[in-house]
């Protein structure tokens, strides 16, 4: 009988041994350095010659199809050192941006910007993982179905010298942002670029999800940072 044993349970702890083994070795797949997150909004390159009719950059500019906005959360996974950033993005936005001139300084008088959150779309990778699962996750943490948008509506700001004839200029704009049903003081740092009848700006705003009562998502083997950075790139076309 003791050899009989001892003949069955070879097997069985060989068996548990490759387990075991196969285990860890998918572990350390899944959180290993197979990660990668797309870099931050940016402006795009120029593609035409800065305008000089500085006439052309005040009146009313409207978000055109090929812009986007997203957000970026650390994520810290079990038994790593190093985060991992989580970003999502999407095209589902609107708005319009307003430019006054007063003499010969020029100023960004309004500019709201609406984005439709059920569109938000992981577009980082972590290798083993799935991550249309987090965004389903991301959903309910937002609660999309009864606040479905986040609004950023900025305040009257002077734009620096060098707007009027198409040079990349930097800004900081502060405005309220809505999600969740609530609404706070934020700043938004952007790059706007104006060449004839066409802009871009990119930017971002640095938050802190708790501040509009959302708790950071549950996601397995992960712990999710409170704070968010939102990010943007929008392409807009002067309508008035």
């Amino acid at each position: 009988m003791l050899r009989m044993s001892r003949r069955l349970w070879i097997p069985i702890v060989a068996v548990a041994a490759l387990a075991l083994l196969g285990s860890a070795g998918a572990y350390v797949y899944f959180f290993s350095g197979l990660r990668t997150s797309p870099p931050s909004l940016a402006l795009a390159s120029p593609s035409a010659s800065p305008a000089t009719d500085a006439s052309a950059n005040a009146g009313t500019w409207q978000i055109a199809t090929g812009s986007v906005v997203g957000y970026r959360v650390k994520e810290q996974f079990v038994g790593q050192t190093s985060s991992h950033e989580a970003v999502a993005r999407t095209g589902d936005v609107t708005g319009q941006v307003t430019i006054a001139q007063t003499g010969s300084s020029y100023q960004m008088t309004s500019a709201k910007i609406t984005v439709q959150l059920s569109g938000l779309a992981s577009v980082d990778s972590v290798a083993g993982y799935n991550v249309t699962n987090r965004d389903r996750i991301v959903q309910r943490s937002l609660d999309v179905s009864s606040f479905p948008t986040a609004v950023f509506e900025a305040q009257s700001v002077t734009l620096p010298a060098g707007a009027e004839t198409g040079q990349t200029v930097t800004v900081s704009a502060p405005g309220k942002l809505t999600i969740h049903g609530v609404t706070k003081d934020v700043t938004a740092t952007l790059q706007l670029r104006v060449t004839g009848g066409t802009a871009q700006i990119a930017g971002s705003i640095v938050t802190n999800m708790t501040d509009y009562g959302i708790s950071p998502p549950s996601v397995g083997f992960t712990t999710v940072q409170p704070a968010v950075t939102l990010e943007f790139q929008l392409s807009l076309t002067q309508t008035a």
